[in-house]
């Protein structure tokens, strides 16, 4: 007798950690050293946790023993109803706040607490896959809208308009973006908080990425444009703070919440049906919103990402056939490769044969559910020196599969 997976995982992918990561473990276990640039997992390069951070969480270690409230302890919530208050977000209460394991599990859990079969979510392509999986497993239909490589990565507010139905439920807004890098602008979240609001749609904003912004980048959190309609606004430690492991995450409710208390119940009651999010982590929350923002330091000129980030751009462009708008914010890169210029059938084979003949780990466009073949993503975590060896990896690839001549069209959609 063979036990199988259940049928809704069958189209389901999460290729940040797929099959090719799990290739990668495969070469690791036989003592290849790989370069991994697949996560962005601040750790594992060296950007530890403030210091006050894990100090506050040692010492309420002893009161961190019992469930908490099923929304998360008092303080953790207050930090991040006053933190919204800062953000111009209105009329947010200490019941609108719920505490998760990481953002995570706060976008499953609100899709959950939604969808019935059949209903759909806009969601931006390129997109988190988590979004996208979190859509299907909840019964839902991921609807991808098109962000526009030629406008910098915005979301195209047309193709958005076009793909609303009478099933639409939601828009999923990621921002700053991943795995784009793109930040998007007043004009954009207005348009689609308009969208929204006409259509009743609820407005499912990830903002996980908020304080790593670059060369004057501002964040408009999309909560403040929503009024005729709920918003559901997300944010956690895991970046800002370098704390990914920590799992603290949140969800903010604003918005027009008296047209959405069936669905809040909703969420209340898996909250509930979980017991509680992690607490040693919820002591953690209030120093860190309220304490000093050293990511500040990390992402102005002359700080760690923001010379990281600007030397992975600076060497990949300089590789005839490879293209990337620059990321104002987060913690990756999205290029385009011109497969007219390699032999390369698509982003599948660069990546897996990166891995095998390189080391070097990323993961394809196409994980983002992205319709092309020819981008990947890159993260911009790694040292210096770390980064250079990989873009040397990655150029010698390129020139070693590089066509002495291009070829027809055709030949290349082949």
């Amino acid at each position: 007798m063979e036990f199988k997976k259940a049928e809704r995982l069958e189209h389901l992918k999460y290729d940040i950690r797929g099959p090719v990561y799990q290739k990668s473990l495969e070469l690791e276990s036989q003592g290849y050293k790989i370069i991994n640039l697949n996560i962005g997992n601040p750790a594992a390069f060296g950007f530890d946790s403030p210091d006050e951070i894990v100090h506050d969480i040692i010492m309420n270690m002893r009161n961190a023993q019992g469930y908490s409230d099923s929304r998360g302890i008092f303080s953790a919530r207050k930090a991040v109803m006053h933190y919204a208050q800062t953000k111009g977000i209105e009329e947010v209460g200490i019941t609108d706040i719920f505490i998760g394991n990481g953002v995570s599990e706060l976008i499953l859990l609100s899709m959950q607490a939604l969808l019935n079969p059949g209903d759909e979510i806009l969601i931006p392509s390129p997109d988190y896959p988590l979004w996208t999986m979190s859509v299907s497993l909840s019964g839902g239909v991921p609807v991808h809208y098109e962000c526009d490589e030629a406008a910098d990565w915005n979301p195209d507010i047309q193709d958005i308009l076009a793909k609303v139905t009478p099933r639409t439920k939601g828009i999923v807004i990621i921002n700053p973006n991943n795995p784009t890098g793109a930040v998007y602008s007043k004009e954009t979240l207005q348009a689609i908080a308009e969208i929204a609001e006409t259509h009743k749609l609820i407005v499912f904003s990830d903002e996980i990425y908020d304080k790593i912004l670059f060369d004057g980048a501002a964040h408009y959190p999309t909560a403040t444009f929503v009024k005729e309609t709920l918003c559901v606004s997300f944010g956690g430690l895991s970046k800002n703070y370098r704390s990914a492991g920590l799992r603290g995450g949140w969800l903010i409710l604003s918005g027009a919440k008296q047209y959405a208390k069936s669905y809040i119940e909703g969420i209340l009651f898996l909250a509930s049906a979980r017991l509680c999010p992690n607490v040693p982590t919820q002591f953690g929350i209030q120093t860190a919103l309220g304490g000093h923002q050293s990511i500040n330091e990390l992402v102005m000129p002359g700080g760690r990402l923001y010379k990281q980030t600007n030397l992975i751009y600076d060497r990949l462009t300089a590789i005839d056939g490879i293209s990337c708008v620059k990321p104002r914010g987060a913690l990756y890169l999205f290029p385009k490769i011109d497969l007219s210029k390699f032999d390369i059938r698509n982003d599948d084979q660069f990546i897996y044969d990166m891995l095998v003949e390189q080391k070097v780990l990323m993961v394809p466009g196409n994980g983002f559910n992205y319709k092309g073949n020819d981008h990947f993503r890159i993260v911009t975590l790694p040292t210096i020196d770390e980064i250079n060896e990989a873009i040397d990896r990655i150029e010698a690839y390129l020139n070693s599969k590089r066509r002495l001549s291009v070829p027809a069209a055709d030949e290349v959609l082949s």
